[in-house]
């Protein structure tokens, strides 16, 4: 039989993570007072009291749109972080914004994005609109000097993305893409066993994901608004390959198989498959949205094998697990099995997120990282479209 460890250190972390930011927040001044002014100085601000310096800050956060991910996932979660609220929601429909905000017990609710993003007392924006006004309204939301957690993906092409870096520059905001994985504590488990070499080296990655959805309505299905796999869930096993590796793919091979009856005449992609050539492994997934809800991560390496079970959608009410082969025996004997206590993943990113601006510090997901990721994507429709290996372009 394996061997199970519990993961007892997260609340540890916990701990030290808001002692660490106290300090910090007194070193460098009134974080609040930086998220309001988006500035990237790191100077202390002289009007901040010694109890605003000492005390963490929460960012407050408005939310364009009413998206199902928000209302059921991301506003919850954030509103129970430790350095978030969620002080205003937006909607184009007014009632439907008053709605949700009484829902959630949002003390705003405008009947426009623009309201919002006029509205002095919001420090950032958590953008969940449809995939093609990812950009659009993250720039106008930068341009009045809000920082932006985007979903995923960031844009529809590696241009869309790239104009980001002088939206950035110009208005000094934080944009981050909202990759929830790379603040959770399996996959920061998974990195640390990487580079630990409990794998040896890393030669091969493989994933899955799918779900099954065939409503013509959704804007999953949609190839206006940005649907397909390959966007909504390809885009994770991607990311997943190049923060394993540490590198970019020189090169892709993929297979698409589009729905006709879904965003008509192409066709959104429902089934893809793809390899990505690193120069230090390979790694291969196949994504679905019409295959029967399954996902899993495994990175293999030349004297070990690390499996993520759950790696995407990790519950937020019950522990999570990563299993560790060190053997290669068959029968799973040798397998160690570590338990994380039960997290919200949303309300971790929301608060590595804070802190990023808080402390003036890189975002989990940085633009360049963004872009990498969205060449990857466009290589892959290339490769399917041409039948032959493609190279990323960023």
């Amino acid at each position: 039989m394996g061997k199970e460890r519990m993961h007892d250190g997260f609340r540890r972390e916990s701990f030290l993570f808001q002692f660490t930011f106290r300090v910090r927040a007194a070193q460098q001044g009134c974080g609040r007072a930086r998220a309001r002014a988006g500035t990237r100085d790191s100077a202390p601000f002289p009007h901040c009291s010694l109890y605003d310096s000492v005390m963490p800050s929460k960012l407050r956060f408005g939310v364009l749109s009413t998206a199902g991910i928000g209302l059921r996932k991301v506003i919850p979660a954030m509103q129970q972080g430790e350095l978030t609220t969620v002080a205003a929601i937006a909607s184009r429909d007014g009632n439907k914004a008053r709605e949700a905000a009484s829902a959630l017990d949002i003390p705003k609710a405008y009947g426009s994005y623009e309201e919002l993003l006029a509205d002095p007392d919001i420090d950032a924006i958590y953008n969940p609109l449809p995939n093609q006004l990812h950009v659009p309204w993250t720039t106008k939301a930068a341009e009045t000097g809000k920082h932006v957690l985007c979903e995923k993906p960031l844009s529809l092409t590696v241009a869309e993305a790239k104009s980001l870096l002088d939206v950035r520059a110009r208005t000094g905001v934080k944009i981050c893409e909202a990759f929830m994985i790379r603040s959770f504590p399996q996959w920061l488990r998974l990195r640390q066993l990487l580079d630990e070499g409990r794998a040896g080296e890393l030669r091969a990655v493989t994933g899955f994901f799918s779900y099954f959805n065939v409503n013509p309505a959704n804007i999953r299905n949609r190839v206006e608004t940005g649907g397909g796999g390959v966007y909504d869930i390809g885009c994770y096993c991607i990311h997943a390959a190049r923060y394993a590796f540490g590198q970019e793919p020189a090169r892709v091979a993929a297979a698409l198989d589009r729905d006709p009856q879904m965003g008509p005449p192409i066709g959104i992609d429902r089934l893809a498959s793809a390899i990505l050539e690193f120069p230090s492994g390979q790694a291969i997934f196949t994504c679905s949205t019409q295959l029967i809800a399954y996902q899993r991560m495994h990175f293999l390496g030349t004297r070990g094998r690390i499996e993520l079970e759950i790696p995407f959608n990790a519950p937020p009410d019950r522990p999570t697990r990563l299993f560790i082969d060190s053997t290669g025996d068959l029968s799973g004997s040798g397998i160690t099995t570590e338990i994380f206590p039960v997290a919200d993943q949303y309300t971790l990113q929301g608060d590595a997120f804070a802190r990023a601006v808080f402390d003036n510090s890189e975002v989990p997901v940085p633009l360049e990282d963004s872009i990498g990721n969205m060449a990857v994507i466009e290589a892959i429709f290339a490769s399917a479209r041409s039948g032959g290996w493609e190279t990323p372009h960023s």
